[in-house]
């Protein structure tokens, strides 16, 4: 048995594969890409890996269970609690999770369902939006105040200025041409 572990990072992974003894029998940056982990992990010896959990981690947890590869997924905290290193490079953390592979020290997280991950993505992505949408209204408003006291007053009188009354409310608004397309802009986004 053969055990590899790997440093991800979103375009490449170091990998470091060692046997029983701990002896390194390859090390080096790979793309995340299946035919090169395939390739860096040509030689016919079983092979268990092991990857710090990460937002991309499951990518190549999913390439390498593809290819018969049995893969633990490792707490980063307690991972680097149990091998502090004052020098911390790709090559050293892939070969520490190695070594903890092989001494069967790997503090595992719990594994997430392809539907769990999937489901997450989308949470994710609409989390995004919503913080996206609130910091630019955010910024309308903070724009809004700024304006002499006649803009902030029309303003005020509309309950809501991200509605369609609203938005012809601020298109009446009397601005100055630069500020007026200062606030178009903001709107059109």
């Amino acid at each position: 048995m053969n055990y590899v572990g790997i440093d991800h990072h979103r375009q490449y992974s170091h990998l470091t594969l060692m046997d029983q003894e701990g002896q390194v029998l390859r090390s080096g940056r790979v793309p995340n890409l299946r035919s090169e982990i395939e390739r860096f992990l040509e030689g016919g010896e079983a092979v268990e890996a092991v990857i710090e959990t990460g937002r991309s981690s499951y990518t190549v947890v999913d390439v390498l269970e593809e290819m018969g590869v049995a893969v633990k997924i490792a707490h980063p905290n307690e991972v680097k609690a149990i091998a502090r290193a004052k020098i911390k490079t790709d090559k050293r953390d892939s070969e520490v999770l190695a070594h903890l592979l092989r001494m069967n020290m790997i503090p595992e997280v719990y594994r997430r369902s392809v539907e769990n991950r999937q489901a997450q993505r989308v949470l994710r992505q609409r989390a995004f939006y919503v913080s996206a949408m609130t910091a630019l209204k955010n910024r309308v408003h903070a724009f809004l105040a700024q304006q002499k006291e006649e803009v902030r007053e029309e303003v005020a009188r509309e309950t809501n200025i991200f509605s369609a009354k609203g938005q012809k409310v601020l298109m009446r608004l009397e601005m100055g041409r630069g500020e007026k397309r200062l606030l178009e802009a903001l709107l059109k986004t």
